[in-house]
């Protein structure tokens, strides 16, 4: 029996996903009994930053944040897509008033920055958006994995395995 048994875990995805921050964790979650379902803004063939190609299982406007316990957002440049779409927004807002996990990791921060939700939060991410970070009012710190509550966040992909450690301690 997985840690995760009976758990839904949600993974946004869109076009520049980083491959390895979408793939290590989807992987991770199942070997841990979870159901994923990656969602993106259509039912169409995406493509990570290397290439990987990607076909969701659902479409954002199809689901709902109370269908799922636990929201995983990938860096790369897909966050800058994703936050355009009030739907992701609406969803990262309803995890985060039900205190469900969000783990967002590298330039994923950007989804929780547009969903107004990081004022006062620990927070780390890839460097390249601290200064967006702080300026949402978050308190950025340099460390592989930074919990505060139901919120957990990574830099890069070599901070994948504590990513994925909280996620299960968390959940």
């Amino acid at each position: 029996m997985g840690k995760l048994n009976g758990r839904n875990v949600l993974i946004f995805a869109e076009d520049i996903y980083e491959d390895l921050e979408l793939w290590y964790p989807y992987y991770r979650m199942i070997e841990e009994g979870a159901v994923v379902t990656i969602a993106a803004p259509e039912m169409r063939q995406y493509k990570g930053k290397n290439g990987y190609p990607l076909k969701p299982d659902k479409a954002i406007d199809d689901i709902s944040a109370d269908q799922f316990d636990i929201l995983i957002i990938p860096g790369g440049f897909a966050p800058d897509k994703l936050r355009r779409y009030e739907k992701v927004l609406q969803i990262t807002r309803d995890f985060d008033k039900a205190k469900k996990v969000i783990a967002f990791i590298c330039h994923a921060g950007w989804v929780p920055i547009s969903a107004k939700i990081l004022e006062g939060k620990n927070v780390t991410c890839v460097p390249a958006i601290k200064d967006d970070i702080e300026n949402a009012g978050a308190i950025y710190h340099d460390k592989e994995v930074v919990v505060d509550g139901h919120l957990i966040t990574s830099r890069k992909p070599p901070d994948l395995p504590a990513f994925c450690r909280a996620i299960l301690e968390h959940s």
